[in-house]
């Protein structure tokens, strides 16, 4: 019985070794989406000021289409804001919006007419009630939803060129198919 106790440290060391050695081959820049696979969220979110029509979940059932989550405040999101207006100029695909966590209503409408609208919708999420809904961490965040409502990819940070052409695209080109 004292020869197994002397085996106790390193099978401790052992098991932590295996904990560690898993833990830092991960990538760090990476987030779980708990979403990927599953049906978008259930939200109905009123309308940005200055439009007449909100946002709600069933706007995204029939085609492929991103929703774009954003601030006015958020310094990334103004950095993503150009890439996302030559989306829409070039009509590659429908980009929903959520306006989230504006301190002044007027703020991301005032922000959308100065730099220009992307968003065949937007919503105003002052309460993170979708944001929540949808695992949000930060601003911005973009998902791929499917033409069933299904999320098929998280984009956490702004979208570039090379996250473009590196994944979205070939992404959104798969699910039209």
């Amino acid at each position: 019985m004292k020869r197994a106790l002397y085996f106790l440290p390193l099978l401790v060391f052992a098991v932590l070794a295996g904990y560690f050695y898993v833990g830092l081959g991960m990538d760090p820049r990476t987030l779980p989406n708990m979403l990927e696979g599953k049906p978008v969220p259930a939200f109905d979110l009123a309308p940005i000021k200055g439009r007449e029509r909100g946002f709600a979940n069933t706007d995204l059932l029939g085609q492929v289409t991103l929703v774009n989550v954003f601030g006015s405040w958020c310094i990334a999101c103004q950095a993503e804001h150009p890439f996302l207006m030559r989306i829409k100029e070039a009509g590659w695909v429908p980009i929903y919006g959520i306006d989230w966590r504006e301190r002044d209503p007027d703020a991301g409408p005032l922000w959308l007419r100065k730099w220009g609208d992307p968003y065949t919708v937007v919503g105003d999420d002052p309460k993170s009630h979708a944001a929540i809904a949808f695992g949000v961490t930060g601003a911005p965040e973009t998902f791929l939803v499917d033409k069933q409502g299904v999320v098929r990819y998280k984009q956490v940070g702004p979208i570039t060129p090379e996250v473009w052409e590196g994944t979205l695209w070939p992404l959104i080109q798969e699910l039209r198919k």
